[in-house]
């Protein structure tokens, strides 16, 4: 069998200012029936801020193995490339990041109006909370960024 390396120069990657060890491209919003489609790519052995999932996220990974951490910072679980995972609304944070290379996921968020994440600090405090405004607002921002 043939493997193939995931090419996204294409893709138009944006950053959040106050986190450089990962990138998203949001792909799509449907309001009506309450679904955001987003891309992730994060960094290599660098785990992201602590938060929350507060929505359904249907995931695929593209590249790289996509690893989870409890907020304690043990390993919970790894996905390897292909692996698709349908997660409920978990009040457990947690952090995740690439594995040994930098790993792309495909993210759709799914069936909520409130609350999609939820930002923590490390005594797990609410630093922000992202909702379907939040996703429309960046991806209004991100159409007004022209493409690498």
């Amino acid at each position: 069998m043939q493997t193939h390396q995931f090419n996204d120069q294409h893709i138009n990657w944006q950053r959040l200012e106050v986190f450089d060890n990962f990138q998203y491209s949001i792909l799509d919003i449907d309001r009506d029936n309450k679904v955001v489609e987003v891309i992730f790519k994060f960094a290599a052995n660098d785990p992201i801020v602590l938060h929350r999932h507060c929505a359904v996220n249907h995931t695929f990974v593209i590249q790289g193995e996509h690893c989870l951490y409890h907020a304690d910072g043990t390993l919970k679980e790894k996905r390897p490339t292909g692996s698709y995972t349908i997660s409920q609304p978990d009040p457990e944070p947690h952090r995740e990041c690439g594995g040994e290379e930098d790993t792309v996921v495909l993210f759709s968020i799914r069936g909520t109006e409130g609350p999609m994440y939820e930002i923590l600090d490390d005594e797990q405090n609410i630093l922000a909370v992202f909702t379907m405004n939040e996703f429309e607002g960046l991806y209004q921002a991100q159409q007004s960024v022209p493409s690498a």
